[in-house]
């Protein structure tokens, strides 16, 4: 190890494939990113400013909006930046920074997605006490559990990474500096530096998996119980909105961090795009156009605004 030099900086290889194309995914970035951010500030805006949305439900969706604003924006600017450049470069401490947020928003998006579904759970399940469980001391607790259990969980193996042995090879086949790339650069141990962060990956997806799949499990046996038909839509429909976003954002993070290396060059970058692009532009249209009462206070915001 004493003849081994640790790299200053790695270079992100991102789109350069398609070097014909630089200029029309330097307009798609660019168009995605200012829309994401746009609807994000707008349905934060929309949740804060009408009073009757202030509920535990759009109180957790206002930080789950806040989250991907987070989240995008420590990806995408520095690939917009790179797009037009011909060497993309970015330094070793940038890059561990870049994984560590990357990775505690997402660590936090999961876990936050897992409290989102116990409240529809308490909403289906025990609709009378509902109000008393989720007080506002509730929520906020359940929220910023969702940050440090986030934080607290991803410290560990991006440290760990951070004291990783880099050689000379220093390309990264990546748009951004993710974890299954990074690690594969690393003339370490590769099984210790595998296995720390496939230990805490899957300790926190699954558990939030299993949450999840446990508060729409007796979502599911409530509903059954429910004699109309128009009391189980009900009870669906405020649940449909979230199933479907933990459906994607959950598939994609079993594909990536339960066997980090699994996936190779072009897929690897194809479903880190899902979950770190597309997803913060997806979530707030699904919940706003499926949701009755955001599509009023969204018309009722733009009266005021009018009149």
């Amino acid at each position: 190890m004493e003849n081994q030099t640790n790299v200053k900086e790695f270079i992100i290889l991102g789109f350069s494939n398609t070097g014909e194309y630089q200029n029309v995914l330097f307009v798609f970035f660019l168009i995605l990113y200012v829309i994401t951010i746009s609807v994000n500030i707008s349905l934060i805006t929309i949740i804060r400013c009408v009073r009757k949305l202030h509920k535990p439900m759009y109180f957790f969706l206002g930080n789950l909006s806040f989250l991907e604003l987070c989240y995008i924006s420590v990806t995408v600017p520095k690939i917009i930046i790179d797009i037009p450049r011909k060497r993309k470069s970015i330094s070793f401490n940038g890059c561990i920074s870049q994984l560590f947020f990357f990775t505690f928003l997402g660590a936090t998006e999961t876990i936050l997605l897992s409290v989102m579904s116990f409240d529809r759970f308490l909403a289906v399940c025990f609709p009378l006490r509902y109000t008393s469980i989720m007080s506002h001391k509730a929520c906020f607790s359940l929220a910023a559990a969702s940050w440090v259990l986030g934080f607290l969980t991803t410290s560990f193996p991006i440290i760990r990474i951070s004291q990783l042995h880099f050689c000379k090879a220093n390309i990264i086949n990546h748009f951004f500096c993710e974890s299954a790339p990074l690690l594969k650069l690393s003339c370490s141990n590769p099984y210790f530096r595998e296995l720390t962060v496939i230990i805490c990956a899957s300790s926190v997806i699954l558990s939030s998996v299993l949450l999840t799949m446990m508060s729409y499990g007796y979502i599911l046996k409530a509903i059954l119980k429910i004699q109309s038909n128009s009391g189980k839509q009900k009870a669906a429909s405020t649940c449909a909105s979230h199933l479907l976003v933990v459906t994607t954002f959950y598939s994609t993070m079993f594909a990536m961090y339960i066997k980090p290396t699994a996936s190779e060059g072009s897929l690897n970058k194809v479903m880190a795009l899902f979950y770190a692009v597309f997803t913060p532009l997806v979530n707030p249209f699904i919940y706003s156009i499926r949701n009755k009462e955001v599509k009023e206070a969204f018309l009722l915001l733009t009266k005021r605004k009018w009149l």
